[in-house]
C-alpha cells in the first residue's frame, strides 16, 4: 500500500482500527505518533511488526507545530516517502455545562484536535505525490453535538469543514482528502470521559442498539486510502451504528 503517517496510534481507534494494524496487513510501513503512552506505543509497534511491516514510533505533543514538522520529516527520512496521512489523535472530557470547561483544557482540546491537523497537513502536503491521501477522524459530534462535550464537538465540526475545503485545494495536486465520522465507539477515551453509569448505556440509543468496536472502523480507513476510492474526495463517511450524520 505504501508509507503511512498516523497520529494517535497508541490506543483505541488509532491502534485497533487500521490506522496501524490493518494498514500494516495491507502492506504499509508506518510511522506512529503518540503522546506519552510508552507501553501502549510499544504494543502497537509489536503488533505492526508481527504483521511483517516496519513501524517507527515517535512520541511528543502534536499541539506543538515543530513536533508536527518533525513527525513528517521522520516519516520521509525513515520510510522514504509519505503516501497516506491519518489524522486520528484527539482528546475529550465531559462536563455538566460548558461554563465548567477550564480555559486551559479548552485551549488544549483545540490545539490537539484541530490546530495539530493544520500543522501536520501543512508539513506533509509538500512531500505527498499524486495519488496520496489524507484521512481525518471527525465524529458524529460534528453533526449531533452533545452539550457535555461542546469543546470536543466544536473541534470535530471544524475537522469536517477542513476536510471538505482542503479536498478542493489539493485536488489539483492529485491528493484526496476525506474523513471518517465514528459514532459511539468503545475506546479508552470514552471510558475516561464519562462516569460508569453513563458508560453502561453507551451506544444503546443507536439503531443497532450497541456501541461499535474500534476494529469495525478498520475497513473504512483502508478503503479511503486505496485506489478503490480513487473518485472519492471531500467526503465525511460515518460509522455510527445507524445514527444520521445530517
Amino acid at each position: 500500500m505504501g508509507r503511512e503517517g498516523i497520529t494517535g496510534a497508541d490506543s483505541g481507534i488509532g491502534r485497533a482500527v487500521a490506522v496501524a494494524i490493518a494498514f500494516a496487513r495491507e502492506g504499509a510501513d508506518i510511522l506512529c505518533s503518540y503522546w506519552n503512552e510508552d507501553d501502549d506505543a510499544a504494543e502497537t509497534q509489536r503488533l505492526v511488526e508481527a504483521a511483517g511491516r516496519r513501524c517507527v514510533m515517535l512520541g511528543g505533543d502534536i499541539g506543538d507545530r515543530a513536533h508536527c514538522a518533525q513527525l513528517v520529516e521522520c516519516a520521509v527520512g525513515e520510510l522514504g516517502r509519505l503516501d497516506v496521512l491519518v489524522n486520528n489523535a484527539g482528546y475529550q472530557m465531559a462536563y455538566d455545562s460548558f461554563l465548567d470547561i477550564p480555559p486551559d483544557e479548552l485551549e488544549f482540546v483545540f490545539r490537539t484536535n484541530i490546530l495539530a491537523m493544520f500543522h501536520l497537513c501543512q508539513a506533509a502536503v509538500p512531500h505527498m505525490r499524486p495519488g496520496s491521501t489524507i484521512i481525518n477522524t471527525t465524529s458524529i459530534q460534528a453533526a449531533q453535538p452533545s452539550p457535555q462535550l461542546l469543546h470536543y464537538a466544536a473541534t470535530k465540526g471544524a475537522i469536517s469543514t477542513l476536510t471538505k475545503g482542503l479536498a478542493q485545494e489539493l485536488g489539483d495536486r492529485g491528493i484526496r482528502v476525506n474523513a471518517v465520522a465514528p459514532g459511539p465507539i468503545w475506546t479508552p477515551l470514552v471510558v475516561m470521559s464519562f462516569p460508569a453509569e453513563k458508560n453502561a448505556q453507551f451506544g444503546a440509543d443507536t439503531p443497532l442498539g450497541r456501541p461499535g468496536q474500534p476494529g469495525e472502523l478498520a475497513p473504512l480507513y483502508v478503503f479511503l486510502a486505496c485506489d478503490e476510492s480513487s473518485y472519492i474526495s471531500g467526503e465525511v463517511i460515518g460509522a455510527t451504528g445507524g445514527k444520521p450524520l445530517h
